[in-house]
């Protein structure tokens, strides 16, 4: 971990395919919330297309509320939006294994 990254905390956004990734970090001040991090990050100048209100976001990998605090050192995610509903693909999968 780099030099004082412990006191920071960084945002990363993966858009699709073809997409630059965005990865920033930001000061972990006292009571830094998910969303005051994202836009703390300048993730919206970077990519406008982005419904900050509405993106869901996690820490680490694991959903989290937009008013949930972050600490030092974590991992703040801005979820893409879902192509496909998850049931359906396993449905679908399912009845191609069927057919075989």
């Amino acid at each position: 971990m780099a030099e004082g990254a412990t006191d920071t905390v960084t945002v990363v956004h993966v858009p699709a395919a073809g997409g630059a990734s965005f990865e920033a970090r930001v000061p972990c001040t006292p009571g830094l919330s998910v969303l005051g991090a994202v836009h703390a990050s300048g993730l919206a100048a970077c990519h406008p297309e982005i419904d900050l209100a509405r993106a869901h976001c996690g820490v680490w990998g694991k959903p989290r509320e937009s008013d949930a605090l972050v600490a030092p050192g974590d991992r703040v995610e801005v979820y893409r939006p879902l192509t496909a509903d998850p049931k359906v693909s396993r449905s679908q999968r399912a009845k191609k294994k069927a057919l075989k």
